[in-house]
């Protein structure tokens, strides 16, 4: 299923983590699916949404492996421009992802502010290829893997 069945104009996505990496790492496999993505984003055909925590989630492995190319195109890629907004961690995002860890044990806290900044965002899909946020039942968890 191609990206263009998932969503339809003025749709409200939310980028996890690793989306920006298969996107700046070149993984062969999800190549097109990210292309349209982005292009529909850069078009404004669609709102796109992530979390200062994806910069910071980015940046371990570059800095581990000393990859200042890596870190920079991270640095560019997260952060508001466009139709994507990238918004930072605050007290209602953190009570929110509070909540959502309270009702789902199993999810770790960088997984909850993911899912509470979407919800805060108004996200009615969010793309990931993360399979534990799949049962999450409060929005549309979309899988890389399943667009294929």
């Amino acid at each position: 299923m191609g990206i263009d069945q998932i969503l339809s104009a003025g749709s409200v996505s939310y980028l996890d983590t690793n989306i920006f990496i298969y996107a700046l790492e070149g993984y062969p496999e999800f190549l097109k699916i990210l292309t349209e993505l982005f292009d529909m984003i850069d078009n404004g055909k669609v709102r796109a949404y992530s979390s200062e925590l994806t910069l910071a989630e980015t940046l371990v492995k570059p800095m581990t492996d000393n990859n200042t190319r890596l870190q920079k195109a991270y640095q560019d890629a997260v952060r508001t421009a466009g139709f994507l907004q990238v918004l930072p961690v605050d007290r209602e995002i953190l009570i929110e992802a509070a909540r959502i860890r309270s009702q789902n044990a199993r999810l770790r806290l960088p997984d909850a502010i993911h899912l509470a900044t979407a919800q805060y965002c108004g996200c009615d899909i969010f793309f990931t290829n993360d399979r534990r946020l799949k049962t999450y039942p409060n929005i549309n968890i979309v899988l890389l893997t399943d667009c294929l």
